[in-house]
């Protein structure tokens, strides 16, 4: 790797400088805001968004307007992957969880990369796999597990996705990526803030022990955690691409 400056994205990151080179001058720094719609189903996917600081939930809305998250994108991931599939659109809503930084590539560049069927290639299929595997356990875990044991894995997700222990969410906002009631999480808050692990207050989150979060949670989130880190351990890639 150069010295040369990359953004805060680690897929971005994590490619060789030649690759990097090639797509600098089609990436765009971008500002997201907390609950930009980035992509509503069904629409056409002009732009490759690649956080930074901000988060990103990937939203399944149902037809009497409830709504479920499906997965979270952070500075590990993108937002597009019907242009590297070259599907067009998804079902799926992207929506801005937590505000930051980030940047955008043009469908257009980002294909013509992928069709040299190099480091961008065989990193973003890897990235397609582990997005599958999350929205698979995602699904399992909404279906098998406690609300309790739900938010501490959706916390543990999202401090994973920003590498940060405080961010700003909403009652309201984690009750619809959950797809649970929103008294019910203001329940669960109240009771993680007595058990010292989180304190919150006016939509500010911080996490005060991630071990205790931890064994507050289900299986899932190691799992997920641990396909993550075998499909995408960047630093390793980085090397064996060099």
């Amino acid at each position: 790797m150069s010295s040369s400056i990359k953004p805060a994205n680690r897929l971005l990151a994590a490619l060789p400088d030649e690759v990097y080179q090639r797509l600098s001058p089609h990436i765009k720094p971008v500002q997201l805001t907390q609950r930009q719609t980035i992509y509503n189903a069904e629409d056409n996917y002009d732009y490759a968004y690649f956080p930074g600081d901000a988060l990103i939930s990937s939203v399944a809305i149902m037809e009497n307007g409830a709504t479920a998250e499906i997965g979270v994108i952070g500075n590990e991931g993108m937002v597009g992957l019907p242009i590297v599939l070259n599907t067009g659109y998804t079902n799926s809503t992207a929506v801005v969880q937590i505000e930051g930084n980030g940047c955008r590539i043009a469908a257009k560049p980002l294909q013509d990369e992928l069709r040299r069927q190099g480091a961008l290639q065989i990193l973003l299929m890897r990235y397609v796999q582990a997005r599958i595997i999350q929205v698979g356990q995602t699904a399992a875990c909404n279906s098998h597990h406690k609300i309790e044991q739900r938010f501490a894995r959706w916390l543990l997700q999202v401090r994973g996705s920003i590498q940060a222990d405080e961010f700003r969410l909403t009652h309201e906002f984690i009750s619809q990526m959950l797809g649970v009631r929103r008294s019910g999480v203001s329940v669960i808050a109240s009771k993680f803030q007595e058990a010292d692990i989180i304190e919150y207050s006016r939509g500010n989150i911080r996490i005060i022990s991630v071990q205790k979060l931890e064994a507050a949670a289900c299986e899932c989130h190691r799992m997920i955690a641990n396909q993550y880190s075998r499909l995408l351990y960047f630093e390793k890639f980085d090397n064996d691409q060099d």
